[in-house]
């Protein structure tokens, strides 16, 4: 399946030609998303104080990959975004295999067969805590909360929302201070 590519220059115009370079290598995760998964890729680029900014966000069947990365130039960026994703996919392959249910991971990875960067507010600003800077908005599926922790790791989060698979209430999963994770349920 052909990844869907949406390219946004933040405060800046984004030629065509640096359009086709992203295009031609976020086309080399094509291998991971066989199928009819219909990939959809989200790319923000921005440049600030001579520091090029490529976050890319990758909607697989429900499932996000999300790389942010600062870079003298947005071609060694996206190098790295892909380098940064492959290893998210590679990281959790086993997870990501049970989940989308898809025997053609066997194919990408033949050498395992049989065996089981998120940046805020940029350094030195100063925002007002009650002011809101960014709104997303996200549809999100039933899932386990092992899954959940799956999903924040590969978006680089410390939390995420989500709708507990066996009770249907919203939940919320972290990642704490000492490594370890947590889990938010609603009182009943």
């Amino acid at each position: 399946m052909i990844m869907k590519v949406n390219i946004v220059g933040r405060q800046m115009n984004v030629y065509e030609e640096t359009k086709e370079i992203i295009g031609k290598k976020l086309s080399k995760l094509d291998k991971y998303f066989p199928g009819d998964r219909e990939p959809e890729a989200v790319v923000t680029l921005s440049r600030k104080r001579n520091v090029s900014t490529m976050e890319v966000t990758i909607n697989a069947g429900g499932t996000l990959f999300r790389s942010e990365v600062d870079s003298d130039d947005f071609r060694s960026a996206v190098d790295k975004t892909v380098d940064n994703i492959e290893r998210q996919i590679r990281k959790n392959k086993t997870r990501l295999e049970k989940r989308m249910r898809d025997s053609s991971w066997e194919m990408l990875f033949p050498e395992d067969k049989g065996q089981d960067n998120g940046q805020a507010l940029g350094q030195g600003e100063e925002e007002d805590p009650g002011t809101i800077i960014r709104v997303k908005k996200f549809e999100y599926k039933p899932m386990s909360s092992e899954d959940a922790i799956m999903q924040m790791n590969l978006l680089g989060h410390s939390f995420f929302v989500y709708n507990d698979i066996d009770t249907g209430d919203t939940c919320v999963v972290y990642r704490r201070k000492d490594g370890t994770y947590g889990l938010i349920e609603p009182a009943k």
